[in-house]
């Protein structure tokens, strides 16, 4: 997006704001930021209009998007949130080779997708299409702004630490630009805590396999003795 302001531009909720309620980290938001939208984007992202694809949302629905999944405002976090809401609308795959063709090519300077924005849509959309999250375009997220941002995600299925470590990999295929590097981390607690939780499971796991295994001698054991 060009002609931004310096506010726009800075604005970035992060994720590290679980505590706070919505309506907080709402109002935070650049008063500069809603701006009139050439009538091609009201036409695919309206949610009135009758040709807008899978996850269309109004500007507040948008913005809350934005907080919720922590990103900013920038070309590459649009790209990011537009893929990502349209992935967990479970689009099919030809309305997004469609929306992403015209974002590419057709929509007007300043909200075209260069090519690495539309390989963030399309990151973001796959992302979103392997990952538990709910639809968000159809959250009333004026039912939500006094609840902490942390039990809306969870509310969500938004898992923080995976959005994390996606960040942490789309860091390493876009490391340019200031949408990149300023995209948040994952702290120590949280690997190290993903590491317990990867632990944990590999032991159930093996804990289930072990018993499944000894019921079957168990059972062939049995059968023999009838035998």
């Amino acid at each position: 997006m060009t002609n931004q302001s310096f506010e726009q531009r800075a604005w970035n909720p992060g994720l590290a704001n679980g505590e706070r309620r919505l309506r907080e980290v709402y109002r935070t938001l650049p008063t500069d930021h809603a701006f009139s939208l050439p009538w091609f984007v009201k036409t695919l992202e309206n949610p009135r209009s009758p040709l807008a694809v899978p996850g269309a949302v109004d500007l507040f629905g948008h913005d809350c998007i934005h907080i919720v999944l922590g990103r900013g405002l920038l070309a590459q976090d649009e790209a990011f949130v537009v893929g990502f809401t349209m992935g967990a609308a479970r689009a099919p795959g030809w309305q997004r080779r469609l929306f992403r063709h015209c974002a590419r090519h057709l929509y007007a300077p300043g909200h075209r997708f260069s090519e690495q924005e539309a390989q963030v849509f399309d990151f973001a959309f796959d992302a979103a299409r392997r990952s538990s999250a709910f639809a968000l375009h159809r959250v009333d997220f004026r039912k939500l702004l006094e609840r902490p941002l942390a039990e809306i995600r969870r509310f969500l299925g938004i898992d923080t630490l995976a959005l994390r470590e996606l960040y942490a990999t789309e860091r390493e295929r876009w490391p340019l630009g200031l949408s990149s590097q300023r995209l948040p981390e994952t702290s120590r607690k949280e690997r190290a805590e993903s590491g317990r939780v990867v632990y944990l499971a590999e032991v159930r796991q093996a804990r289930a396999f072990s018993a499944a295994r000894n019921g079957s001698r168990s059972a062939a054991l049995a059968l023999k003795l009838r035998g």
